[in-house]
């Protein structure tokens, strides 16, 4: 499976990927947010959230709740943010197996810290910071696949 691969200069061009990322999106789709702080992990839950049409005030990051559900949009949105979790059971105990079978869509920042812990069928979004603030981003797995179909 060839891997998805962008570029996003401006805020602008994160959204225009969250759509594309949410018109993609299919009920218990796993997705495994990976960067360094600062990256735009949680910018990129915002717009994909946004565009499954939840509002842009109700997504926070859950770093110290650590998973938060948005429901107002056309498919359920699960928000994980690992970071300060101590170890395995600590995510395995938020009831992560549910949320993965559930009717929708799981994001997990620093989903590099469970990856071990994800299903198969999860996807890989990497973000990297290059010069003058450029994201890259290269996603890999199942919806790496739907976003290249869906582009050409």
């Amino acid at each position: 499976m060839q891997p998805f691969e962008t570029v996003c200069p401006a805020e602008s061009a994160t959204d225009q990927l969250g759509k594309r990322i949410a018109d993609a999106a299919q009920p218990c789709d796993v997705i495994a947010l990976v960067g360094t702080l600062g990256a735009g992990k949680t910018r990129l839950v915002q717009a994909i959230s946004v565009a499954l049409g939840n509002t842009a005030e109700s997504i926070t990051s859950p770093t110290f709740v650590l998973v938060n559900e948005y429901t107002a949009g056309r498919m359920p949105v699960y928000h994980f943010d690992v970071y300060r979790l101590k170890d395995d059971d600590e995510f395995l105990e938020l009831g992560s197996d549910e949320y993965f079978d559930g009717d929708g869509v799981t994001l997990i920042e620093w989903g590099d810290r469970v990856e071990h812990l994800l299903p198969e069928r999860a996807s890989v979004v990497k973000i990297d910071i290059g010069a003058n603030d450029v994201r890259r981003v290269v996603i890999s797995g199942p919806l790496s696949e739907r976003l290249t179909i869906t582009t050409k």
